[in-house]
């Protein structure tokens, strides 16, 4: 069998699957199974998400690329190119999700979002790589419209030859996560069917956890009341790194929100940075990231601390093969 037929045929598995979920949830009501189904297809769906996402490391290439300086759309380039090339990370005919944060109704100068320019070249380097569709989406706090658009992303992602899907209530589906706190959710249904997801969060501050990097982009993965996993929310944040294993992270750190995170909005509180961060490790890149822009030991910040401890990745940045390049 083709690898473009392996990988329609697992593809609608997972969405025959996943709308099978949506079948029993619409029942049953959101969140609640009944006792005696033997198997369940969100489980399926949750097991095969992290096996289809990780990528074998390289010894001969560095795990983490640090750019310096130039414009969002060069340092990316340079920083994957400096991984391996786009094309060790997707294949012909992939459908890859980009996920940045588009949580805000805010401009690209507020840095509340991922930098557009920077998704713009994310969504390029795919296509050029073979992919057969590109998606961008997040499920935003504010009116996702309104986000999508004043953020900049929409436009740059669209021009870059992106599909840019908005979060419908009806695409969400009841996934058995089996975390410590986060048993059984809502997922947005773009991450389910992707071939590859690469994460594309901003450097900002937060008022609950001290930053918000890579791994707390997930919760934009998620429907359902989000607010409620705020009562122990380094716990969730690991939760949903070990679900949604990356197949690359790209830190957008080319203006940093130092402060009032992380809806922000004063321009006073961003400091612009010029920097790019790419990494197959998210958990190095997240620690990293806490330590140079924030000042923060990775143990002070705990789900980076947890994420080390359940082994999503090396909180010990500094044992992981890495390159610094200044642009």
């Amino acid at each position: 069998m083709g690898t473009d037929q392996k990988n329609m045929n697992r593809r609608a598995f997972l969405h025959t699957s996943a709308r099978l979920g949506g079948v029993s949830v619409a029942t049953l009501g959101m969140g609640f199974w009944l006792k005696n189904r033997s198997t369940r297809p969100q489980e399926t769906i949750a097991a095969t998400m992290k096996e289809r996402l990780i990528l074998p490391p390289d010894p001969n290439l560095p795990a983490m690329v640090i750019v310096n300086g130039g414009d969002p759309r060069k340092m990316v380039n340079q920083a994957v190119h400096e991984l391996g090339g786009i094309k060790r990370f997707i294949d012909d005919s992939d459908v890859v999700v980009v996920k940045p944060n588009m949580a805000w109704d805010r401009t690209p100068e507020q840095a509340a979002n991922t930098n557009p320019d920077a998704v713009a070249a994310v969504v390029a380097l795919c296509l050029k790589g073979g992919a057969s569709k590109v998606i961008v989406t997040d499920v935003s706090c504010h009116e996702p419209r309104r986000c999508y658009q004043r953020s900049g992303i929409a436009d740059a992602a669209n021009a870059a030859g992106a599909k840019v899907i908005f979060p419908e209530k009806h695409k969400f589906h009841e996934i058995a996560i089996n975390g410590q706190v986060l048993t059984e959710w809502p997922v947005f249904e773009p991450f389910l069917d992707a071939d590859k997801i690469i994460n594309m969060p901003v450097a900002k501050h937060h008022n609950l956890t001290g930053v918000t990097l890579g791994m707390k982009n997930w919760f934009g993965a998620l429907g359902g009341k989000r607010n409620q996993l705020h009562q122990k929310i380094n716990e969730s944040i690991v939760d949903l790194a070990e679900l949604m294993k990356p197949t690359l992270t790209i830190l957008d750190a080319y203006r940093i929100l130092q402060r009032n995170g992380p809806t922000g909005g004063n321009i006073a509180d961003v400091r612009l940075n010029n920097t790019i961060i790419a990494a197959t490790d998210p958990v190095a890149l997240d620690s990293y990231a806490a330590n140079t822009f924030f000042d923060l030991n990775p143990i002070q910040v705990q789900f980076v601390k947890l994420a080390h401890e359940r082994k999503v990745g090396n909180m010990y940045f500094e044992e992981i093969r890495q390159k610094v390049i200044e642009v």
